[in-house]
């Protein structure tokens, strides 16, 4: 390694990523490491109160703020918190395996649990926004003279029936030229963006592009499902109705916290809101490649982009503060966002590109969750459906064709690792599955990727505290039954704690837990996410006993055991056969948004039947979050299948 004395600048080097680069001596680590195209776990975004940005410094020295989530050993062995440390001399530094993603995790193949069902909408037209139009037209002559553009529009009416056609200025452009380069022959694109509000009347079309010759095979879009974690592309044919190529990655902005909270809270930093527009962008940017290079398709061919997110997501991409989510009386910039140049987002589309965002329904309740209702055609049918996307940010829906209302749950980290003492996201070495041997205590587990264990991921905490209560080693109160005859309950730095591997099982070298202090936490998101469902069923004058279909979306939710969060009382004690996983649907109903205008201005529609609730301010949700801070409920009537299982297990073991 040198220095680059000229500069006064300090070598900072990254193992295991083989990443070198240099930066003023006082810059952030947590920041040179995003410079870097270098992850770090930083859950809070830098705060300093996560613990979760640990990295080991091989070489070299750091000014660092000293925070209790290191402890003394740790800091002996040369671990710090990136976040809270500054670069005095040229560095090596080494990212522990439990600070690291393995982004091919996030395409694992779901195993066990509820399967994929066929819930799609129905009764659309395949009729995309998008359309290419060919046309060959007479050259002018003396009698016929014409201007360029109107022997255009009368070559798409006479041949398509188009009237009262809108044209974009950057066509007339390069309307002439082409025009008789192409000896009159040309491929028009017309975009079509949704109906007139409250009636049938389609908009009309707008001529977005031009190009030479007959280019009609060449006719694709791009839809996106912008996740807080995760960012999922595809590619596809306007042609055919398919699916041309997929990409995903994990969300540029991880980095500078895991949660929309943090994120909004990093855009009033200076510069802050630019810098996660930037990210975004980039995430995008790096998918589209991918897709291009999977499919063989000139990305110029690409004519339109649909997109689904949260509302701070959407909103971050389009550059909008979203200072004002987080505030009372938590108001978005909009809920109807209009269409815009895809380019001046700085996504590498041609110019003619239009992006198109769902609309939004609240602060917490996004376009993802509007897209996913349109795509599982829950707005078409008359069957009483529950509608949940599990996650930090939990959002329900309930309703049917007749009437739709909505809410959203601040369930915190829990659900994606966060706020547990050795949790992680869904990333190989997490440990994801959980039995125990009701004899002696023993764990048996499992973690995605079949490797030694790094951490606990959500859906595995889930699994561990439903076996834990199932077994007796905890009470129904998350407390630890000290009096069991194993060495795996012991007294911990934080309080009593089950140990599920052993320090030279693992990969950390350390012994992984579970603490009281996580089963907590677990017991707190999952309270917030039943008593959530409870507050909005009771709204509406039913019980959850009168549900006909819970769907579960999200990545989060295709991988849990629906049994196990039952046991917890997460989920309602209902038969098990009306839940049914719908996968990405957020991703699902951009797609299908974009082969039909009917679905398009349905999305608009949804976004207005919906009746959003704020739980934040609801007497009945905290009454409710209250009395659900229990395994699974203190209300049997409520989870009458657990407790019936719970009596039975503890009469074989007495």
């Amino acid at each position: 390694m040198t220095k680059d004395l000229t500069n006064n600048k300090r070598m900072v080097h990254f193992d295991p990523d083989n990443v070198e680069i240099a930066v003023k001596p006082g810059t952030n680590l947590l920041e040179t490491a995003i410079a870097a195209g270098v992850h770090i776990n930083a859950s809070c975004g830098g705060a300093g109160v996560c613990g979760t940005c640990k990295v080991l410094i091989k070489q070299g020295e750091v000014e660092t703020t000293r925070t209790e989530k290191l402890t003394e050993e740790e800091y002996r062995q040369g671990l710090r918190q990136a976040c809270q440390s500054r670069i005095i001399t040229d560095l090596v530094v080494d990212i522990p395996v439990e600070s690291r993603l393995e982004k091919a995790v996030l395409d694992r193949e779901r195993v066990g649990g509820i399967k994929p069902s066929e819930v799609l909408a129905t009764g659309w037209r395949f009729k995309p926004p998008l359309s290419k139009l060919f046309v060959e037209l007479p050259p002018p002559t003396l009698k016929d003279n014409t201007g360029d553009l109107s022997r255009l529009l009368r070559g798409l009416r006479k041949h398509y029936n188009l009237r009262n056609i809108a044209v974009d200025f950057n066509v007339l452009r390069k309307l002439p030229q082409m025009l008789r380069d192409s000896h009159w022959k040309v491929t028009a694109t017309t975009l079509i963006t949704a109906a007139k509000p409250r009636t049938k009347e389609w908009r009309r079309p707008r001529v977005i592009h031009i190009e030479p010759g007959d280019t009609r095979e060449k006719h694709y879009s791009l839809a996106f499902d912008i996740g807080t974690t995760g960012v999922r592309g595809q590619l596809l044919d306007l042609n055919r109705g398919k699916v041309r190529a997929e990409g995903l990655d994990y969300n540029g902005q991880i980095s500078y916290g895991e949660d929309v909270i943090s994120r909004i809270a990093y855009c009033q930093k200076p510069g802050g809101l630019k810098k996660l527009q930037q990210a975004i962008v980039a995430t995008i940017n790096g998918i589209t490649g991918k897709l291009k290079a999977q499919s063989q398709v000139d990305i110029k061919y690409v004519g339109h982009i649909i997109l689904a997110g949260n509302t701070t997501m959407t909103q971050i991409l389009l550059g909008l503060d979203p200072k004002y989510i987080r505030l009372a009386p938590y108001t978005p910039v909009a809920n109807f966002f209009p269409p815009v140049r895809a380019n001046s987002l700085g996504i590498k589309v041609g110019k003619q590109v239009y992006l198109f965002a769902f609309p939004s329904v609240a602060s917490y309740v996004g376009g993802d969750i509007v897209s996913g209702i349109v795509g599982a055609g829950v707005y078409q049918r008359k069957k009483l459906t529950l509608y949940m996307d599990i996650g930090t940010n939990g959002e329900i829906v309930i309703g049917n064709s007749d009437w739709m209302v909505t809410a959203s749950c601040s369930a915190g980290p829990a659900f994606e690792g966060g706020g547990v003492k050795h949790g992680m996201i869904a990333t190989n070495g997490a440990i994801e599955d959980f039995d125990i041997n009701s004899s002696n205590f023993e764990p048996v587990i499992n973690t995605i990727g079949e490797t030694k264990p790094k951490g606990i991921c959500g859906s595995g905490l889930i699994n561990i505290v439903a076996g834990l209560l199932e077994a007796g080693v905890i009470g129904q109160n998350g407390k630890f039954n000290t009096n069991l005859p194993t060495k795996r309950v012991r007294k911990g730095r934080d309080g009593y704690e089950y140990v599920l591997a052993w320090a030279p099982e693992t990969q950390i070298g350390k012994d992984i837990v579970i603490t009281e202090v996580d089963i907590d936490n677990l017991i707190r998101a999952k309270a917030a996410m039943y008593a959530g469902c409870q507050t909005l069923v009771k709204s509406v004058g039913i019980s959850c006993s009168d549900l006909e279909q819970v769907i579960i979306a999200g990545a989060f939710g295709s991988h849990i055991d629906i049994e196990k969060c039952v046991i917890i009382g997460l989920l309602p004690d209902i038969p098990r056969d009306r839940f049914i996983f719908i996968g990405n649907g957020s991703l699902l109903g951009a797609r299908l948004t974009s082969f039909s205008r009917d679905l398009l201005d349905d999305a608009r529609r949804v976004a207005n039947m919906m009746t959003n609730l704020e739980l934040s301010v609801n007497v009945d949700f905290m009454n409710n979050y209250t009395a659900s801070l229990f395994l699974p409920h203190p209300n049997v009537a409520e989870f009458p299948s657990v407790y019936k299982r719970l009596g039975k297990l503890q009469k074989v073991k007495a």
